[in-house]
């Protein structure tokens, strides 16, 4: 089990999250960002499931203490469509990375849903990274494009999405494949917000199972020296 932080942005404003360390303090840390409901109880279980594999995990709290229900998709839209998404990525998600950098750790970004989008936004933004994965969570070529992506980047995505649809998926797929950038991109017959076992009407085990998986493979293929 993590428990909650404070820790200081780039520009000295203070900011909270949830982190949970591994056995290991020295391991390398994971930021993860949150889907559009706040930082749930389910992003919190994903910090602790990373540690449990050998990352520490610090999970920024972007709403500042905010947690929309489920059901309140509303009040959700609202809440994202009032970021600053550039102000989260380059001071808090920076920040957070920064938590683990002055100790020397290589750091990755994890996102779901609205995280999946920054996730893919600071793989081109945050220099310090290592390395991002994805989860269905894709931004305006307006503010990112394939070819900014500076660092390894995994994705998944779900089948069954109106939001991240097939057509948007190929688009990010031709634009990576185009411009030669390290990536690895995953579909699954699946619905959108399929790793969340919170709700169940979109939670598929098998899928979020296999995305774990590769999750780890891939993580520990570029924060470890040794795999």
């Amino acid at each position: 089990m993590g428990t909650d932080i404070s820790f200081r942005r780039p520009d000295g404003k203070p900011a909270a999250g949830y982190l949970a360390n591994a056995a290991n303090r020295g391991a390398p840390g994971i930021v993860v960002i949150q889907e559009w409901w706040g930082l749930q109880g389910q992003i919190k279980g994903l910090c602790d499931r990373l540690a449990a594999i050998g990352f520490n995990a610090l999970a920024p709290d972007l709403y500042a203490g905010a947690v929309v229900p489920y059901h309140d998709s509303d009040q959700a839209n609202q809440r994202m469509a009032a970021l600053d998404f550039i102000d989260v990525i380059e001071q808090t998600v920076r920040g957070a990375a920064g938590v683990f950098l002055r100790d020397g750790k290589k750091v990755a970004v994890a996102g779901f849903c609205l995280g999946g989008a920054v996730a893919i936004i600071a793989a081109a933004k945050i220099p310090e990274l290592s390395a991002a994965v994805a989860f269905y969570g894709i931004p305006p070529e307006s503010v990112v494009k394939p070819a900014d992506i500076a660092i390894p980047l995994q994705c998944h995505f779900a089948n069954q999405d109106d939001w991240c649809t097939p057509a948007l998926v190929d688009r990010l797929e031709n634009g990576l494949k185009a411009a030669g950038k390290t990536y690895e991109l995953y579909r699954y017959d699946a619905s959108h917000a399929f790793m969340n076992e919170e709700r169940p009407g979109v939670h598929d085990q098998r899928a979020a199972e296999q995305a774990w998986q590769r999750t780890g493979l891939f993580l520990r293929s570029h924060l470890f020296d040794e795999v």
